[in-house]
């Protein structure tokens, strides 16, 4: 199967580990590096075969263990064999590359292997240790790999006499950057020395340790080779533990576990047995994601995803933190204070400006820059975490830098009222002007709220771009028309009909429950929500990012037909909101029973072939998973089902609950409302119920 190019949109960007970025601070994303143009010296066989420019290496069937800066990427086999991206990483670089054991001689047969957690996995493999019995094994070889760099190897005897048996593991690392194994060019093996009580590889790359406990009676440096002597009774079991470390560096200390955790340990129960798993792995997801901003520790972000993208992408963390404010507004602030520090304070058409990468729009437009889409969901974000309860304090520091991405979206809006991309003759995209429309609603009321000016002038342009959108973004036909995708610089429309136009439902969200006014009329609406609903665009999966009878269609396209699990979840609030529950639940019920053949770790996109009974969604080989807005989308799927809308400054939490009850009975415990616990009830009836919450708040009409 062909594979795009992979692009920043979807998680598959090209960023190194230490590139700079526009605005001069560092990106941890991952680029691929251009093809060498020597080749290797006569006689010397290149270390792996390269891939075109653009292309990554398929992840779908991989366990991602992942606790950043660190993760371990392993196939189902257990295995470490150096071959793809097998490997435990830190900070982008791989510290091991191989790890294989053999017991008596033999390779271990695979088993089974599956996620334990976010950043754990365990592998289970059998031995035969002669050939002198019959065909059941009598030693399991059990795997616990975690993210950290810990590895632990368990022999469990099923034997009925003793045994003892030879362990051998077999290391070694290139320390090559995640960027140049995923091009096919990470370069041979470093030689190892021995170093206590395991081995040490050294380069201008830079340096690994692992250690082994117990220490091993053998040590081969030439062939890195560790070898115990294992005495097992009938019945016993006995472990090794390796630990994998850059040379002086201490085990990792991830930001999403224990009391430090800006995310709550919300819980769901209900008639549909998967909704507590979603919610819980998307939280962990979430967590194992969780970075710190390395000059501000207190400011946490979530990076994109894994492997490709485990740096800072503004969108995304930005759109991720804002479907994830049901679990608290601490991620929200800590992403807002975090690239407060990277807008454009000089002078220009761009101050005023989140910096973001260019990324690809698909196979229909020019690449789009999501510094447009940072600098226009930053506002929207800090109204929206104000209503949830982000203290005052932080609301005040914020409001500042709020203005200034306010004050570069007047500026850049053409006498077309539209807002288009920054290159010359770039298009107004539909998702852009839905962004930008709701960043000026929820803006202007975030400003009249704290006795900031400016309100009035961006409520003025909303209504102005309200009209003109209505008319002149619709695409008409005999079955009631669309929105179009873009709008060209000459007035052309671009009238595919695409999923980013579930971000026309997104209107967000105001003060005593109410929803802000939204770009399309009543009947347009209730167009978009006829074409969401039909077999064009929901997939049984989900929502398709471009309808099955365009031209560009395409099931594994990013934006031209691959399902994108986030865009689904704002169209099902969307829909939810707008009083199309049909729509919405049945969107809603295809991502759950994708996220049950993905092992409720959903990947950040997958194949929008459809639906048939007994199928199941065909994996996107170089999809994120996990991903930063997939994650945050499965918190939202279920919390929109009970229809928080808090006003935290106001004192009053409203609920809008789905009627149909597309789950039935549903229960969400240990959210986070106003800064404290909140807990909410849906029944199978479609009545909310508040369970647990802030003294102070008070049930909204």
């Amino acid at each position: 199967m062909h594979v795009p190019a992979p692009s920043p949109a979807t998680g598959l960007s090209g960023l190194s580990g230490r590139s700079k970025r526009s605005d001069g601070g560092q990106d941890n994303n991952i680029r691929l590096p251009a093809p060498a143009a020597r080749r290797p010296p006569a006689g010397q066989a290149p270390a792996a075969v390269s891939r075109r420019p653009g292309a990554l290496p398929p992840v779908h069937a991989s366990l991602v263990c992942v606790a950043l800066p660190a993760l371990a990427v392993s196939t189902d086999q257990g295995q470490l064999n150096g071959r793809g991206l097998e490997g435990f990483y830190r900070s982008g670089r791989r510290m091991l590359s191989r790890c294989q054991v053999r017991v008596a001689g033999r390779e271990p047969v695979a088993v089974q292997a599956r996620m334990l957690s976010a950043d754990s996995a365990r592998f289970v493999a059998t031995v035969l240790p002669s050939t002198e019995g019959g065909p059941d094994p009598d030693v399991v070889v059990e795997r616990t790999r975690h993210a950290d760099g810990t590895e632990r190897i368990t022999l469990h005897s099923a034997a009925s006499r003793p045994l003892r048996l030879p362990v051998e593991v077999s290391l070694g690392t290139d320390l090559a950057e995640l960027g140049a194994v995923a091009s096919g060019r990470a370069g041979p093996e470093l030689p190892a020395s021995v170093h206590d009580s395991g081995m040490r590889w050294s380069s201008g790359k830079g340096h690994c340790v692992v250690t082994a406990v117990p220490a091993p009676k053998d040590a081969l440096a030439s062939a890195g080779l560790l070898r115990w002597e294992v005495q097992l009774p009938p019945g016993g079991s006995q472990s090794v533990e390796l630990r994998v470390r850059p040379d002086g560096g201490g085990p990792v200390r991830p930001v999403g576990h224990g009391a430090s955790s800006p995310l709550s340990p919300a819980r769901a129960v209900g008639d549909e047995p998967t909704v507590g798993r979603l919610l819980e792995t998307s939280t962990a997801d979430l967590r194992a994601l969780l970075l710190r901003d390395p000059a501000h520790p207190t400011d946490v972000y979530v990076a994109a995803g894994a492997p490709w993208r485990c740096g800072l992408a503004p969108a995304e963390a930005l759109m991720a933190a804002r479907m994830a404010l049901p679990l608290g507004t601490r991620l929200a602030v800590g992403t807002l204070r975090t690239l407060a520090r990277s807008q454009i304070s000089a002078p220009g058409s761009r101050a005023g400006m989140i910096p973001g990468p260019m990324r690809n729009a698909g196979p229909l437009l020019p690449p789009g820059c999501t510094g447009i889409e940072a600098t226009l969901l930053f506002p929207a974000l800090l109204a929206e975490a104000w209503r949830w309860g982000a203290p005052e304090a932080d609301v005040e520091e914020l409001l500042a830098p709020a203005e200034r991405c306010l004050r570069w979206l007047l500026g850049a809006v053409d006498s077309s009222d539209f807002l288009q991309d920054p290159h010359p003759g770039g298009p107004a995209r539909c998702e852009t002007q839905a962004h930008a429309h709701r960043a000026a609603l929820l803006g202007a009321d975030l400003l009249d709220a704290h006795g900031r000016a400016g309100a009035g002038e961006l409520r003025e342009w909303a209504g102005r771009l309200r009209a003109r959108f209505r008319k002149e973004f619709w695409a008409a036909d005999r079955a009631g028309g669309r929105p179009a995708a873009a709008r060209l610089s000459d007035g052309r429309l671009v009238p595919y009909l695409t999923g980013s136009a579930a971000h026309l439902l997104d209107t967000g969200l105001l003060g005593s429950g109410a929803l802000a006014p939204g770009l399309l009329d009543k009947v347009q609406t209730e167009q978009v929500a006829r074409l969401f609903g039909g077999p064009a665009m929901d997939s049984g999966w989900g929502l398709r990012s471009m309808g099955v009878k365009e031209a560009a269609y395409n099931p594994f396209g990013h934006r031209s037909g691959a399902v994108r699990v986030h865009e689904t979840a704002v169209a099902v609030a969307g829909l939810a909101a707008a009083g199309y529950e049909k729509e919405a639940g049945s969107l809603l019920r295809g991502v759950l029973a994708a996220a049950e053949t993905f092992g409720h770790r959903l990947p950040e996109m997958y194949a929008s072939e459809q639906r048939a009974e007994g199928g199941a969604p065909l994996p996107h080989p170089a999809a994120c998973r996990p991903a930063a807005m997939t994650a945050a989308a499965g918190v939202q799927l279920l919390t929109v089902l009970a229809g928080i809308r808090p006003d935290a400054p106001a004192g009053t939490v409203t609920l809008n609950p789905v009627r149909s009850a597309p789950l039935g009975e549903l229960g969400l415990t240990a959210l986070r409302v106003a800064g404290a616990p909140f807990s909410v009830r849906v029944s199978r009836l479609g009545l909310a119920m508040v369970e647990e919450a802030a003294d102070r708040l008070q049930l909204g009409v």
